[in-house]
């Protein structure tokens, strides 16, 4: 109990004193970072490439460059404890500039307890299903726990120019 009202007094402090919505600002707190789960992220990364593959797309290869923005999205999105896009046009110019990237695209979630039923969830949204299926050579997926356990994700999707 004691645990959620601090987290509530901090992310109101942070939401107070920063009306600027700039994703390092937040992701910035120690605070704010939330614990990794790679066996979900691994789960995911999979079940995207299991599906590509059997509808004759290449599979995707991990991205350092597009994990490290993901994560740090996963942990904005935490700290403002909802989901949101923000940002997403500073993380595509950031990724396409060390990258050499033409393109690139995200699908967030929360609220699934396991890999399979945020893919799902995907699958069943025409707009994340077209991203999971789009034409992409990378990606990279954060899934992060909040502090009452809810995942968060977050996926990453980048086509290199040939």
């Amino acid at each position: 109990m004691f645990r959620r009202i601090y987290l509530l007094i901090f992310i109101l402090l942070v939401l107070t004193t920063d009306s600027c919505s700039k994703e390092a600002d937040v992701s910035s707190y120690v605070a704010a970072r939330a614990l990794s789960s790679p066996e979900v992220e691994q789960e995911v990364m999979s079940l995207v490439n299991a599906h590509r593959v059997a509808l004759g797309f290449t599979p995707l290869q991990y991205s350092a460059v597009a994990y490290e923005y993901a994560s740090s999205h996963t942990d904005y999105m935490i700290a403002r404890g909802s989901l949101n896009h923000d940002n997403f046009e500073d993380r595509a110019s950031s990724i396409s500039e060390k990258t050499g990237a033409d393109f690139v695209a995200e699908n967030i979630a929360r609220d699934y307890p396991t890999a399979r039923e945020a893919f799902d969830g995907w699958m069943n949204s025409g707009s994340h299903r077209a991203t999971l299926e789009g034409d992409f050579t990378h990606s990279a997926v954060s899934v992060k726990k909040d502090a009452d356990g809810q995942l968060y994700y977050t996926q990453l999707f980048f086509r290199k120019a040939p």
